[in-house]
C-alpha cells in the first residue's frame, strides 16, 4: 500500500514538472514575432493540454494498470511515457490575404458601404423625413450627386404647385384690368370709414363684394402660392439642416464648383448673395402692380423689397445644402414668370392680357415711401378715434338705460299742460287759447 502511494506521488510530480515546462516553452515560442518562421505546437497536443488544464486540475486518480495515469477529464488510462512524447512541429507562416488595388474597385461598391438614413436617425414619415427619403432615393438609387438630388427634388415640387401659379396669375390679371373701378369703391369706403359713417362704409363694402363677384376676382387667390410654398420650404429647410448637422458623410464632397462641402456655410459668401439677389428679382417680377397699388399694400411693397437685405446676415451661416435649395427655388420662380409672360403661353392657360392703366386714369395717386407711411399713420389714428368714440357711446347708452332718468323738460309730459285764461282778454283770444290748449292736450 505504501509503495503504491509513492508511485502515485512520483507520477504526479512528473506530470506537474512536464506541464510547467510545456507552458514555459509555448510562451517563449509565441513571443518571437520578428523571426521568419513561428514555432507552433501541434493542434492535437495543445488542444488536449488546454482542455485538461481548464476542465480540471491535473490530479491523477488510481489507475487500473501499473505505469498508467487516469486524469479527471478522461475515462481511459494514459501511459506516462505517452504524455512526454509530444513533439514541437515547425509550420510555415500563414500569409495575409491580398488587398485588391483601389482602381479596380468600382465606385458602386465603394458607395455601398454608406450607411442608410434610418441607421443614423434620419428619414421617417414626417414632412422633413419624407424629404430626406426622397433625397436618399435620388442619390443612392440613381447615383446622382447631392447637389443634383436637391435641384431635382426642388424642380419636382415646384412643378406640382405650378397649377396654383396659373390660378394666381389669372386672378392677378383680372384685378389689374378692373383696378380703376375697384380703387373708386375703395376710396369711397375709406372716406366713409374715416368720417365715422358706418352705414355708408358698409354699403360701399357690399358694392365692392358684388363687383368682385361679378368680375370673378378674389384677393385671397393671390395668397395661394405663398401659402402652398410655406410648408414645403419649412420641410426642405428642416430636412436639409438635419442632414448637414448629423452629418451625412457623403455630403462633404457632394457640392459643386466652389461649395464642395454641403454641410458647411459658403466660405466666399457667394451663395447667400445669389439667394438674396434672386429673391429680390422674384419679388419685383412676380409681384404685379395690381396687388401693390392698393392703399393697404403700398407700405408692404417696400417691406418686401427690403426683405432680401434683412435676411442676408442670417443666410450667411446657413449650410450650403439649404442655400442650394433656396437658390434653385428662386431660379425656378424666375423661369415661371418669364414663361408666363409669353403671349402664346398666356393664351394657352387662358390668362387675360394685362391692360396698362396710365397713372392719370387711376383715382389713387402713387405716393412715396414717406407719404405712404404718413397716410398709414393717419388712417390708424382716425380708426382709433372712431373706435374710442363708439366705445364711449356704448358706455353712455348703457348708463342711460340703467341709471336714473335725467330731467330734460320744463313740465311733466305725462300730464296735460294748459296756460291760465285771462278774463280781461278779448273773447276771440280766449277762444283761440282754449283751442290751442285742447290741441296740445290731445297731442300729449
Amino acid at each position: 500500500m505504501m509503495s503504491k502511494r509513492m508511485q502515485i506521488w512520483r507520477a504526479t510530480q512528473a506530470v506537474l514538472t512536464l506541464n510547467s515546462t510545456c507552458n514555459r516553452a509555448s510562451t517563449q515560442i509565441f513571443s518571437l514575432g520578428s523571426s521568419s518562421r513561428d514555432m507552433h505546437l501541434s493542434s492535437s497536443w495543445s488542444n488536449q493540454l488546454s482542455n485538461r488544464i481548464i476542465a480540471a486540475p491535473l490530479i491523477p486518480l488510481y489507475a487500473s494498470a501499473p505505469g498508467t495515469i487516469r486524469f479527471a477529464s478522461t475515462q481511459k488510462d494514459v501511459p506516462v511515457e505517452s504524455v512526454s512524447s509530444k513533439e514541437i512541429v515547425d509550420l510555415p507562416a500563414i500569409p495575409e490575404a491580398p488587398t485588391p488595388p483601389a482602381n479596380l474597385v468600382p465606385e458602386s461598391l465603394m458607395e455601398a458601404g454608406e450607411p442608410s438614413f434610418a441607421s443614423i436617425g434620419l428619414g421617417g414619415w414626417s414632412p422633413p423625413g419624407m424629404i430626406q427619403n426622397c433625397m436618399e432615393f435620388l442619390h443612392c438609387t440613381w447615383d446622382i450627386p447631392w447637389w443634383g438630388a436637391i435641384a431635382i427634388g426642388t424642380l419636382c415640387v415646384r412643378t406640382l404647385i405650378f397649377p396654383l401659379v396659373i390660378l394666381a396669375q389669372r386672378n392677378s390679371a383680372k384685378m389689374s384690368n378692373n383696378m380703376p373701378q375697384m380703387q373708386v369703391l375703395q376710396l369711397k369706403m375709406t372716406e366713409a370709414r374715416q368720417s365715422g359713417n358706418a352705414i355708408e362704409s358698409a354699403r360701399y363694402a357690399q358694392e365692392m363684394m358684388l363687383f368682385m363677384r361679378e368680375k370673378g376676382v378674389n384677393p385671397l387667390k393671390n395668397m395661394i402660392v405663398p401659402l402652398a410654398q410655406a410648408p414645403l420650404f419649412i420641410s426642405f429647410f428642416m430636412g436639409l439642416r438635419q442632414m448637414a448637422n448629423t452629418p451625412v458623410e457623403s455630403m462633404r464632397d457632394g457640392g459643386l464648383f466652389w461649395f464642395t462641402d454641403l454641410t458647411l456655410a459658403d466660405p466666399y459668401y457667394l451663395l447667400p448673395v445669389i439667394t438674396s439677389a434672386t429673391l429680390y428679382l422674384t419679388i419685383e417680377l412676380g409681384t404685379d402692380s395690381a396687388r401693390l397699388s392698393a392703399a393697404n399694400m403700398n407700405t408692404m411693397k417696400y417691406v418686401l423689397r427690403a426683405l432680401p437685405i434683412v435676411i442676408f446676415p442670417f443666410t450667411m451661416n446657413f449650410p450650403a445644402a439649404i442655400l442650394t435649395y433656396w437658390a434653385c427655388s428662386n431660379f425656378i420662380s424666375l423661369g415661371q414668370v418669364a414663361l408666363l409672360r409669353i403671349p402664346a403661353v398666356r393664351d394657352y392657360f387662358k390668362i387675360e392680357k394685362m391692360v396698362s392703366h396710365p397713372p392719370s386714369a387711376l383715382p389713387a395717386k402713387k405716393k412715396g415711401f414717406v407719404g405712404g407711411m404718413k397716410e398709414s399713420w393717419d388712417n390708424m389714428k382716425i380708426t382709433k378715434e372712431i373706435e374710442e368714440r363708439q366705445r364711449l357711446d356704448e358706455i353712455r347708452f348703457a348708463k342711460a338705460g340703467k341709471g336714473p332718468l335725467v330731467k330734460t323738460f320744463k313740465y311733466d309730459p305725462t300730464k296735460p299742460h294748459s296756460s291760465p285764461v285771462n278774463p280781461n282778454s278779448n273773447p276771440n283770444q280766449i277762444e283761440t287759447q282754449v283751442t290751442s290748449n285742447l290741441k296740445s292736450s290731445s297731442k300729449h
